[in-house]
């Protein structure tokens, strides 16, 4: 199957929901803050080891494309689309193996788009670039 035709067929109802629900369900699931909440008490959170709620296809469209644009990516990435290249800090959760992890993510990648991932963020910040309406009009994230 070509990259074209698997993109076509990956969705997030049928492959995404059920892979973030089993990978990171139990940090970021329906008892998770809102991402405005998370970002308001980002400490308090990261020590109660939650981080912000994506349960719904609206509630992971804010790390993707705004506004929070790229942070799941930039969470997700194995290092191969970073300057330093050392991965994400959630890369480990994707799956037990190498080789599941990297299953996993490819999966993840092929939802959001073949061009469409990057680490952007909406703004430039912390040495990262601003995500550009080119790099927005690449994503995918069929439903």
């Amino acid at each position: 199957m070509t990259s074209a035709a698997l993109a076509a067929d990956v969705s997030y109802r049928n492959d995404i929901r059920p892979l973030l629900k089993t990978q990171c369900g139990e940090c970021h699931g329906d008892e998770s803050p809102t991402l405005a909440d998370f970002l308001q008490a980002k400490e308090k959170f990261k020590k109660e080891k939650q981080g912000p709620r994506f349960g719904t296809y609206a509630e992971l469209l804010q790390l993707i494309g705004w506004p929070d644009s790229g942070a799941l990516m930039r969470r997700l990435d194995d290092g191969s689309n970073s300057s330093n290249k050392k991965p994400g800090n959630m890369y480990k959760y994707l799956g037990e193996t190498d080789a599941l992890r990297t299953a996993n993510l490819n999966l993840v990648k092929v939802w959001v788009g073949e061009e469409a991932w990057n680490l952007n963020r909406w703004e430039n910040g912390d040495g990262i670039g601003a995500i550009t309406k080119e790099q927005m009009d690449k994503l995918k994230l069929k439903y």
